[in-house]
């Protein structure tokens, strides 16, 4: 099978285009033409050696994607062949307490397509049949392959974990992001005020467009007086923060009293300075988030495409992956920078 991989960590130029064998199937596990993959910036830290894990190579990367059912093991109950369906990356080992109790992203074994197992940037995936989903209705393969961890990632964030609410007042940094765009909608379906922060001037509109009710751009603003001007003091329900070392400590000042500050990922470091007086001092809730449940991605589909729809950026072919990660380290996007096979 055709196959976007690497030999060796480094930059996106290692990237190689060529033939591997395809993968072979178990009893419970099902074969996916990839008709689409999104890039997430999990795939850039993995590519460079930053993960703390070894990487089998060559390495298939990716974790998003969707696709066509072209074999099932003997065992599949849930899906059929030429069901078109969305590859969720979460794995875990499905009977352990946590997973049990449907807090499969605590499984000790868990982990993302993608990274300690080849990953959908290639013309077949081999998943689990219980990390399939049907595409809802209305719903490209490109936008399909957009959905998996950055909705997953903030409905967990936002509903599971910081219990979100209408009224509630939400920062959520990074506004053009694919999680950022995610999580607007979210927050708006479920009645809150959004405020958010890009970094460049043309995003504003977009993000405006998208439901957020206040942009501010953080080059050019300090975002912490802007949100308690915004605010009136009165600052901050919920704080979506997966910049990391360069706005955390800010996230937390723009934190009410008994309110949540969550944390999922660190693009800009991850060993911020914390006053720790301003998170007891407040009474903050502080939220580590690792992806989220196949419980939650069961619900949160319901709310597509109606309510809920992923944001495209851009849709580069196959044989122009490297470009789109070459734009995905640009930050000239606003939403999911899709590859289509």
């Amino acid at each position: 099978m055709r196959a976007a991989y690497y030999e060796e960590h480094g930059s996106y130029e290692n990237i190689k285009i060529g033939e591997l064998p395809q993968p072979e199937i178990k009893e419970d596990e099902v074969l996916v033409k990839v008709k689409a993959f999104s890039l997430n910036h999990l795939d850039i830290w993995i590519m460079e050696g930053k993960y703390p894990a070894k990487i089998p190579m060559p390495h298939i990367f990716g974790s998003d994607a969707s696709g066509v059912v072209v074999k099932k093991g003997s065992a599949v109950k849930n899906v059929k062949e030429g069901d078109s369906v969305i590859v969720y990356p979460g794995l875990s080992c499905g009977i352990c307490e946590r997973c049990l109790s449907g807090r499969d992203n605590e499984c000790k074994s868990y982990s993302i397509l993608g990274v300690l197992t080849d990953g959908v940037s290639a013309e077949y995936v081999k998943v689990p049949a219980l990390n399939l989903f049907k595409i809802p209705e209305g719903l490209s393969f490109e936008e399909a392959s957009a959905i998996g961890i950055t909705y997953t990632t903030m409905w967990h964030s936002l509903v599971t974990r910081s219990g979100i609410k209408a009224g509630d007042t939400v920062l959520i940094h990074g506004g053009g992001s694919g999680v950022g765009t995610a999580g607007i909608q979210i927050a708006k379906m479920l009645g809150a005020k959004v405020i958010t922060t890009v970094g460049d001037n043309w995003k504003i509109e977009k993000a405006l467009g998208l439901g957020a009710d206040h942009v501010i751009n953080y080059k050019d603003e300090d975002f912490v007086e802007r949100v308690k001007q915004i605010t009136d003091g009165e600052m901050c329900d919920i704080v979506v923060d997966h910049i990391g070392e360069a706005t955390f400590s800010g996230s937390i000042a723009c934190c009410k009293k008994g309110g949540s500050v969550v944390t999922f990922g660190a693009t800009t470091g991850g060993e911020p300075k914390i006053n720790l007086r301003a998170v007891f001092g407040k009474n903050i809730d502080i939220h580590g988030v690792y992806m989220g449940t196949k419980g939650e991605v069961s619900h949160y589909l319901k709310f597509f495409p109606e309510k809920l729809r992923p944001v495209i950026d851009s849709v580069f072919s196959f044989e122009d992956v490297k470009k789109a990660y070459e734009k995905l380290l640009s930050r000239q996007f606003f939403g999911k920078i899709v590859v289509r096979l």
